[in-house]
């Protein structure tokens, strides 16, 4: 069985590409192998299919993250924090581009002539981890197109409204006789408007739509995770032709914290203990993230040993129940010694010696097994 070759090589782009340079890389390639410019050649056929299969993938920022992570075996897996971005508009314009340029452009350009969505537009935003926890309010600044305001997307001077094309008649479409066929082609007076702007809106140059940087406010809900994706309705781009907005994701990163780390509904926390305390046992202060509390280090406790402080993680929320702070000790060895605490271990070292496995249990089991390893092995018979 032949390996699948890597989406990332399959449509000659690095693991990095930005979603135009994959949307390039693949309109590349489907005009080079679509079976209609091919007929017949399977080789052809075979190289289309792959690059459509890639591209299906890595153009879904969900779907591409899962591939990033866990390669083809989940390459078409769902991702939580609720739906994507729906691309197939784009899987569209660039078969209608294909189709266009095979026979002269009709199907790309006669979508000019309806109202369209406008794209989904994707905003990565950082956030601290005690924002995550408590949930917070940002305010966002994007780019983005919006309606012209002077002609709420017409493209039409003020006052005025488009003419009806006299070439094609407000269909769009011409049609061409070359032979016994018949061939429709996009209108080139209006591009398959069906109209023409005789007075341009002066605001947008007639185009409808213009750049615009807008803020927006948004809600953290508390106890969101990193990765997560928020959906915000009609806050992407405006559409052509006073088409409807697309959508607005707002992916979340939780910047690293230098106490804490976040595993699922649970935090936890490396806290050091000097060997006497582990020794001796006592109490100490450890830092949760409303406050300090105290923590029982009990007699004995060797490096590693991890303690659950209940509820002390992330709150419950409507998904998940509140989680625990769990406390990971390292017993730290003395540094910078005077010769006096020096001496005091020496003669301390010397009050174990007798008896030293007792006092040391690990290294007795680790003495055990050592000398077992080495233990020569009898002949066999």
């Amino acid at each position: 069985m032949t390996a699948k070759q890597d989406y990332y090589e399959t449509l000659n782009v690095s693991r990095n590409a930005t979603q135009d340079e994959i949307k390039k890389a693949f309109r590349r390639l489907a005009m080079k192998h679509h079976p209609d410019r091919n007929p017949g050649d399977q080789d052809a056929e075979n190289k289309f299919k792959a690059a459509k299969e890639a591209y299906e993938t890595l153009s879904n920022e969900q779907q591409r993250a899962h591939y990033d992570q866990f390669g083809h075996s989940a390459a078409h897996m769902g991702g939580s924090g609720g739906p994507g971005p729906d691309f197939s508009a784009d899987l569209g314009d660039i078969f209608g581009d294909i189709f266009g340029d095979i026979f002269g452009g009709g199907r790309a350009q006669s979508q000019a002539q309806r109202t369209q969505r406008g794209n989904d537009l994707m905003y990565t935003l950082e956030i601290e981890l005690s924002e995550a926890v408590h949930g917070t309010e940002k305010r966002i600044e994007i780019s983005t197109l919006e309606h012209c305001e002077s002609c709420s997307g017409s493209g039409c001077k003020p006052g005025t409204s488009p003419t009806q094309c006299q070439r094609c008649q407000g269909s769009g479409q011409i049609h061409l006789q070359q032979g016994f066929l018949t061939l429709q082609q996009t209108c080139p007076n209006c591009y398959g408007r069906g109209s023409s702007i005789e007075q341009p809106c002066e605001g947008c140059g007639g185009a409808g739509r213009s750049e615009k940087r807008k803020t927006l406010a948004i809600k953290i809900p508390v106890g969101i995770d990193h990765g997560e994706k928020m959906r915000l309705t009609g806050k992407g781009e405006a559409g052509a032709n006073q088409g409807p907005h697309g959508d607005l994701f707002i992916q979340i990163r939780i910047k690293p914290h230098p106490i804490f780390k976040r595993e699922g509904q649970h935090l936890t926390s490396e806290v050091p203990i000097d060997f006497v305390t582990a020794s001796l046992g006592g109490e100490i202060e450890v830092p949760t993230l409303n406050r300090k509390v105290k923590l029982k280090i009990p007699a004995e406790t060797q490096s590693g040993s991890v303690f659950r402080l209940g509820g002390k993680g992330f709150p419950k929320t409507r998904k998940a129940h509140a989680g625990d702070l769990l406390c990971r000790v390292n017993v730290e060895t003395p540094v910078k010694l005077n010769a006096v605490q020096k001496q005091h271990l020496r003669d301390f070292q010397a009050l174990l010696k007798d008896d030293r496995t007792h006092h040391t249990p690990k290294s007795k089991r680790w003495f055990e097994h050592m000398t077992q390893f080495f233990k020569p092995t009898p002949p066999t018979q």
